[in-house]
């Protein structure tokens, strides 16, 4: 780990008493250390003592101004002090303490992530290092003299407000008091008020109801797991898997740790796995607590997340709720991290810095020294094995004195009367659907009944757009991305064939660009839009809706549709995997999963997992109000042991037969992998970068090194892009191999170069 102290300790009160200090800047570079530059700070700039380690700063980097952060006070001595670039200004901030320091330097060793890539990501809201800007507040003036200016009755209201010692801008007082802007200005001028200039930085910390904290009524097995999590609340890092039947009520239970945390007015964080669902979440939040939490993702406009993140830093008591790039706000008083649905892979972060937020958040509530909650109704295997469940032995389940890392919290039951689904198959061999359709006979009389009873219907289909294919029926032509080795996905609603891979758009036109036929194209393949034309052709009266993140791309809208579902405004969901995630829609008591063997297709490592996950929570969706569900599962393999496990209900043994095969494979959890993948525009480049990589591989026992290889979609946004495996057992330091091996490469500049550690994606 890079040290962050020098002859004092590097705590947020270690003093920096020389001139010359090393920041750390952004830059990609490839180190073992985080990439600094001595700096000169002027001695106007200096504050007594001198600058702290952990302070932001803005310094010249070649031609353009950056955002870096001071590591120590010792001059590297690369250059001469004469010739020292200069401290440009200092972030009107508090320092970042050493824990945000290390947190940072663990993730950048663990990743092997360029440290200042890293640290951009921390550093990603620029305007937050600026003072905030300033506003104009009236209070009531001490020694006015009313007899000289009359008093009104808007004026009197104003007065009376500001008796009680607030002190307000001119648009807020206007608010409070309902009078205009003009006479509270006029009143300035008559001697009435007093006005001075402060700056506009309000405390974000929580406004509830203390009563709002107390205990809701929670079943027996729901108290037993929040009591249980919360008497180590105090104890410093702990980390708790929650794993609870869909519908079972886990959410509820980490309110109440919430609650525990804000009675103590501290700082949380709560990861969820996508942005649309922070709406739905939001507004479970909001009728818990009576006030909205603090929401960060890439959506939330610059001035909010400005006033977030400098909140965060001060220390300000707030509950954060956001995508996986919350876990690099600079918290200082974190009391509790949560991360929901843990399992899932949106918690990987694919670009630039390879990461996941999941790992990432245990390592930091490590470092922080404070609980960590993972729930979830499928859990992952590496979170079950870490729990202690199904291992093979204590070493392969990262056991010490037979101790679990996580704790294990079971919730068994849906809360109250209802009941898990019932599962069933549809073989599709035997019910095959028409030409040209994709609901089987059995599964429309199941819509249609459902239907008649004025109950709701969610039909999972996984794949957005209309159709994944188009091919060109004279030439044969696939219709395929200009800058991918991916095809272009037809979306009717939207008028255009995208890629999904790097966003490229072509209008949807019948032609074919190859051979120049007109009327040739044809869609192969379902997507929601072809699936919602089945069902609006099949059931015409029918209230049907598209839930996808095309439909509802922004929160806000993926709220409103989640609100007319939930309030009966729907009769039947055409949903990807944004309908199957924490959902609780009362009327909803049949689901039919149209593709079921979807997932299993492309022999990833992690297919079969995945695929139980998805359709469990698809199908969870399914009885959660007071009627009982049912779930039908389309597939040309009903025999599969995924679908065996589904329908028995038997999760737990399907997990063991995932951990046994994991085990004797020697892979994740039990084994170590991780990817080495070069990309770059000329393809020639890549392939010798690649040879020449490949020709320099160490030879260690127990370590297999597999490529290179193009990866199977070898051109993604125009690059090129080849690959090495890298598998080792799990106790290896796997990325003590990697540095090692590279650190003697020169890497053509034009060739990326991207590591990552336990790869979940193999395209």
């Amino acid at each position: 780990m890079q040290s962050f102290k020098s002859d004092q300790s590097a705590d947020e009160g270690a003093i920096i008493t020389s001139q010359i200090v090393q920041v750390a800047v952004p830059l990609p570079v490839r180190k073992s250390e985080p990439l600094c530059y001595d700096y000169l700070v002027p001695e106007d700039l200096t504050p007594s003592g001198g600058l702290p380690v952990g302070q932001i700063v803005e310094v010249p980097l070649g031609k353009r101004a950056v955002w870096g952060i001071v590591l120590s006070d010792t001059p590297s001595g690369d250059v001469k002090a004469d010739r020292l670039k200069q401290v440009i200004s200092i972030a009107s901030l508090r320092p970042l303490d050493e824990r945000h320091l290390r947190f940072l330097t663990h993730l950048s060793d663990w990743t092997m992530a360029p440290f200042g890539m890293v640290m951009r990501m921390m550093l990603s809201t620029p305007k937050a290092h600026l003072p905030p800007p300033s506003k104009i507040v009236y209070h009531a003036a001490q020694d006015a003299d009313s007899a000289q200016a009359k008093i009104t009755p808007k004026r009197e209201k104003v007065l009376g407000f500001l008796a009680e010692g607030h002190a307000m801008s001119a648009p807020e007082l206007a608010q409070e008091t309902g009078v205009s802007q003009a006479v509270i200005k006029t009143m300035a001028d008559q001697n009435l008020l007093c006005s001075h200039e402060i700056l506009d930085e309000p405390s974000l910390g929580y406004h509830y109801a203390p009563e709002r904290l107390s205990l809701l009524p929670l079943s027996e097995a729901q108290k037993q797991v929040a009591e249980g999590i919360g008497a180590t609340l105090e104890a410093g890092y702990n980390a708790h898997l929650i794993d609870g039947v869909t519908g079972s009520g886990k959410t509820e239970v980490y309110f109440q740790l919430v609650a525990q945390m804000m009675a103590q007015h501290k700082q949380i964080l709560i990861l969820l796995p996508e942005i649309a669902l922070t709406g739905a979440w939001q507004s479970r939040f909001e009728s818990r607590f009576g006030m909205s939490p603090h929401i960060w993702h890439s959506s939330v406009s610059a001035a909010r997340r400005r006033k977030l993140w400098r909140a965060v830093l001060k220390g300000d008591p707030v509950v954060v709720v956001g995508a996986r790039s919350a876990l690099f706000l600079p918290f200082t008083n974190l009391g509790l991290i949560i991360v929901d649905e843990e399992h899932e892979q949106a918690f990987k972060q694919e670009d630039m810095v390879i990461y996941h937020a999941r790992d990432m958040a245990v390592m930091r509530a490590h470092i922080e020294s404070v609980p960590v909650v993972l729930a979830t109704a499928t859990p992952s295997l590496e979170s079950w094995v870490n729990a202690g469940q199904g291992a093979i032995d204590q070493k392969a389940a990262g056991t010490k004195s037979g101790t679990a890392r996580y704790q294990h919290w079971h919730l068994g039951a849906r809360i109250g009367t209802s009941h898990l689904p019932q599962i069933k198959m549809v073989d599709l061999k035997q019910d095959r659907p028409p030409a040209g359709k994709w609901l089987s006979q059995t599964l429309l009389d199941a819509t249609k009944a459902c239907l008649e009873a004025k109950q709701q219907t969610l039909l999972f289909l996984n794949r957005r757009g209309y159709a994944p294919l188009s091919i060109c029926e004279a030439c044969g032509t696939k219709a395929k991305c200009n800058h991918c080795d991916s095809w272009l996905v037809t979306h009717r609603l939207s008028g255009a064939r995208q890629c999904h891979h790097c966003g490229f758009r072509q209008p949807l036109r019948n032609h074919c660009d190859d051979c120049g036929q007109e009327g040739q194209m044809r869609a192969y393949g379902p997507g929601v839009e072809r699936l919602a034309e089945e069902v609006m052709a099949q059931f015409p009266e029918a209230r049907v809706c598209i839930l996808s993140s095309d439909t509802a791309a922004r929160p806000e809208v993926a709220a409103e549709m989640i609100r007319a579902i939930t309030e009966g405004e729907v009769d039947i969901i055409i949903g990807t995997q944004m309908a199957a995630k924490g959902h609780h829609f009362p009327d909803l008591t049949l689901v039919g999963v149209v593709d079921a063997d979807f997932g299993l297709q492309g022999g990833d490592l992690r297919a079969a997992e995945r695929t139980y996950q998805m359709l469990s929570q698809a199908s969870g969706r399914a009885g959660r109000g007071t009627q009982s569900g049912l779930a039908y599962l389309q597939s040309y393999e009903p025999d599969n042991a995924v679908f065996k496990a589904l329908i028995s209900g038997d999760r737990d043994a399907f997990l063991s037969l995932e951990t046994q095969m994991r085990a004797s494979a020697a892979m994740p959890p039990f084994g170590r992998l991780a990817a080495i993948i070069l990309s770059g525009v000329d393809e020639a480049s890549v392939e010798k970068a690649a040879k020449q990589l490949g020709e320099a591989r160490p030879h260690y026992r127990d370590v297999s090194i597999f490529g290179p290889t193009a990866a199977p979609i070898a051109r993604i946004r125009g690059r090129y892009r080849m690959r090495f495996l890298i598998r080792a057992p799990r106790e290896v330091n796997l990325q003590k191999i990697i540095q090692q091996w590279l650190e003697n490469q020169r890497i053509p500049s034009q060739i990326f170069l991207q590591i990552d550690i336990d790869p979940y994606s193999f395209m």
